[in-house]
């Protein structure tokens, strides 16, 4: 490429939180970034058909190759591609169109819709011929009217900041529009046209359209009434494998094969607790469950769904009756929630509900010392720190995309060895779901992990020559959420919890964590790594077990934890500016003491036998009172960290603590 005429474009591609967050089940949580991933590389495909060379995110060559057939490792099932070139670049040669990459985006995304349209749709509203045109109206306007692509040329390296000026010329705003209203997309347009909500005509419609197709009825549940986005997203799984569109400069871009299963937020809940149950419970009765389930759910919605902690049971039991475990395992999660059981509206057949609610009493009782199932799973979310600004510096970007390239290929072994379910990697972004228990260790490694592949490939030479390294940190936030909540709101409130908490409230390299209730939120605790976590992983993790042990043969006392309220409301008070702050004349020792006496009366000790004396005590709420003592990481100009103290207390790490004993179960 001629020196004197090297060119940089810049790409972007929304929206991205109402296309991906936006969402009623985990699968349309996981289409939304999938196919969000998916067009990015048909924009970088498109780059490189007209001689681009995409600079920074460094890509997967494998996943590119897939666009056209080629791949030859296991086929993408996540995305892993950002939405994108951010201060980053694609240097392109001085001929290059833009609007050929605009192009072929649409293409991609049009002729996916056409595809569903055609399998899905057309012979439904083939019979009238004046509701075809009313739906495909409202599904040929929402299709062509979604995506917002903004790009920017430039031939100056150093302006990174193209896209976000220009995201401050114009906001995205969807068309407003009439009608009844999407379940999932907030503000579209359903697809029948139907203007009133309580029209019968409109639950006609979707009833019908559910019975066209033994899986569309699997796909939409009972008065749910889908947009065309919201569409694309529930069904596009079924099609991917087959849909094939030329493209600009001649070449074909292909789908492959998806998997539609993904498991849901009640399964991922009850993932743990499931595979105590295969372990532990007697055949007979696992068998009479099953049975009794089956006849309620009729299909098997999690028969794809592979969480570590259930199949290393089943590997396990490879020399019992095998297919017994995997009919087990294989149940939609609802029907491990008595709650679930006795909710109407996903259970019509409530008679057979509560005979399946027999079996699972029958099923718990049938194992010694099992634990309640616990109704909470967590939502992940991981970003890297400071990385935009080092990205103008042309000698960093090298470095930065191959370090980020190893931990994008890595992070989906971490997570599956957590039991979790990867929703996108990509770059220094990582999304997943997991259960209650594995989230904070899963969280502890996928940091160091990422820390590590900067110290292996973050290494770097100066244009003066000198050798220098790309150092970045990894913040996260978690979200452990009830399995009532509604999924969007998680999903939203965990972008905040990230970048409001995370990073600008602790200081970046930082792990973040709430608590939501089916009441609202109930907990959060902040702290910046460097004092979340020692050699043994997360510090909090580690004094939630340690409490497990030393109450293991009695019930958790949560007087305890009522009193700890009391003494720490005595111990701060809200200052002028209305902070709290330590009351005068109380230390951290003595405030030690005080904690350390609560926990001697919270009835550790029993008349028989004398755990803990005071000194004990002391030694072993140590830790937890450290984590209540909130700190902000200050990073200087130099490179340097500092860390502030601040002066008061925060009760919600010890909630956190109570919480994580008891799994979030409130009785048993």
């Amino acid at each position: 490429m001629n020196e004197e005429h090297k060119q940089y474009f810049h790409f972007t591609l929304g929206p991205v939180q109402s296309f991906v967050a936006q969402a009623r089940r985990t699968r349309d949580f996981w289409a939304g970034s999938f196919l969000l991933s998916w067009l990015s590389a048909v924009a970088i495909k498109a780059v490189e058909q007209q001689n681009g060379k995409l600079l920074f995110p460094k890509v997967d060559a494998d996943y590119l190759d897939w666009l056209e057939n080629k791949g030859s490792a296991g086929a993408p099932q996540q995305g892993c591609i950002p939405n994108r070139f951010k201060g980053g670049l694609a240097e392109v040669p001085e001929n290059f169109n833009p609007q050929q990459v605009v192009e072929s985006i649409n293409l991609a995304w049009q002729g996916l819709a056409e595809k569903i349209w055609e399998k899905d749709l057309e012979e439904f509203l083939s019979q009238n011929k004046e509701d075809k045109l009313k739906t495909h109206e409202i599904w040929a306007r929402q299709v062509d009217d979604f995506w917002e692509i903004s790009w920017a040329l430039t031939e100056d390296t150093k302006q990174s900041n193209l896209l976000d000026r220009r995201k401050n010329w114009r906001s995205y705003l969807p068309p407003e529009e009439a009608g009844v209203k999407c379940m999932m997309m907030d503000g579209w347009q359903e697809l029948s046209g139907i203007e009133t909500p309580n029209s019968k005509d409109l639950d006609l419609f979707w009833k019908t359209l559910r019975k066209t197709k033994g899986n569309l009825e699997g796909d939409l549940r009972k008065k749910e009434y889908l947009c065309a986005i919201a569409f694309i997203k529930r069904r596009f799984a079924h099609y991917f494998k087959d849909f094939k569109q030329v493209m600009p400069n001649g070449w074909t871009l292909h789908g492959w094969e998806v998997t539609a299963s993904v498991p849901s937020v009640s399964y991922i809940a009850a993932a743990p607790w499931l595979a105590k149950v295969l372990e532990h419970a007697p055949e007979e009765t696992l068998l009479n469950f099953h049975d009794e389930a089956r006849k309620l759910t009729k299909s098997y919605g999690e028969c794809k769904t592979n969480l570590e902690c259930i199949d290393k049971v089943i590997r396990q039991k490879q020399g019992q009756e095998h297919l017994t475990f995997w009919r087990l395992k294989s149940l939609d999660g609802d029907v491990f929630f008595e709650s679930l059981l006795d909710n109407k509206n996903r259970h019509e057949d409530q008679q057979q509900a509560q005979e399946v609610k027999k079996s699972l009493i029958a099923l718990r009782k049938s194992v010694k010392n099992l634990e309640a199932v616990s109704p909470f799973y967590a939502v992940l979310m991981m970003d890297g720190d400071s990385l935009g600004i080092q990205m103008s510096d042309l000698d960093k970007q090298k470095a930065i995309s191959e370090s980020l390239n190893h931990f994008t290929r890595g992070v989906n072994s971490i997570i599956e060895q957590h039991s979790g379910f990867l929703i996108y990697a990509g770059g220094d972004d990582v999304l997943a779901l997991l259960p209650l228990e594995k989230a904070l260790d899963c969280a502890y490694e996928l940091r160091q992990y990422y820390l590590q592949c900067f110290a292996d490939n973050g290494g770097f030479e100066c244009a003066n020559g000198d050798v220098g390294r790309v150092v970045s940190t990894l913040s996260g936030a978690i979200e452990y959420a009830h399995i009532k909540m509604p999924l969007a709101r998680v999903l939203a409130d965990a972008h905040h919890l990230l970048d409001d908490i995370a990073k600008e409230g602790c200081g970046r390299d930082s792990i973040a964590v709430r608590v939501w209730k089916t009441g609202g939120q109930h907990l959060q605790w902040a702290m910046p790594w460097k004092y979340a976590a020692n050699e043994e992983g997360v510090i909090i993790e580690k004094i939630a077990n340690d409490f497990r042990d030393v109450n293991k043969e009695t019930p958790f006392s949560k007087s305890f934890f009522y009193n700890i309220d009391e003494r720490f409301s005595m111990l701060q008070n809200e200052n002028a500016a209305g902070k709290m702050e330590l009351a005068e004349g109380f230390s951290k020792d003595n405030i030690t003491q005080l904690i350390a006496a609560e926990f001697l009366n919270s009835g550790v000790n029993s008349k028989r036998e004398q755990k803990f004396t005071l000194e004990k005590a002391i030694e072993h709420i140590q830790p937890l009172l450290e984590q209540c003592m909130p700190i902000k990481r200050i990073l200087n100009e130099d490179g340097t960290e500092k860390f502030d103290h601040l002066n008061h207390l925060n009760i919600d790490a010890a909630h956190l603590v109570a919480f994580l004993v008891k799994k979030g179960v409130e009785n048993g």
